[in-house]
């Protein structure tokens, strides 16, 4: 009877990793659990008890722990959102009214955008807010502002 637990084992082990989710695993574990079990006995019925008990166990206990360790994993933010939140020096003035503005950010330079209507000199150092299209917006604030979005 172990070589059915084993090929159950097998199966749901296949499926995990066809399946998006991280659920079937836990059925694979209490089909160990079941070959187990059938090692010390031949009833087909205490095996099967053992495996669905154990197959609960594991999804109902270890599942939401996988969750939150999942969870815990960091975004990395890519791309032009990469700057969002940095510090940057001013190249070319930013004036709202004639839409100019130029930034220098982790060594790349930006069309910039103030978010108000205030006119930011050269050199003058700045955050970026957030990206709207190909332009950053930029907050002339001395401290670090909080993200926001456009």
């Amino acid at each position: 009877m172990w070589t059915i637990w084993l090929l159950l084992i097998g199966i749901f082990a296949v499926a995990e990793i066809i399946t998006p989710g991280f659920l079937v695993i836990w059925l694979s574990a209490g089909s160990f659990c079941g070959m187990i079990t059938s090692f010390f006995t031949d009833n087909i019925i205490i095996q099967t008890t053992v495996f669905v008990i154990s197959s609960a166990v594991f999804i109902f206990f270890t599942r939401p722990l996988a969750r939150k360790l999942e969870k815990k994993s960091k975004t990395v933010v890519t791309n032009a959102f990469a700057i969002v939140g940095k510090k940057a020096v001013v190249l070319q003035d930013i004036n709202p009214t004639t839409s100019t503005g130029q930034i220098k950010v982790d060594g790349q330079v930006w069309s910039a955008k103030c978010k108000s209507e205030e006119i930011i000199s050269k050199d003058a150092e700045v955050f970026v807010l957030a990206i709207d299209g190909v332009k950053a917006v930029v907050s002339a604030k001395a401290t670090k502002p909080v993200e926001e979005t456009v």
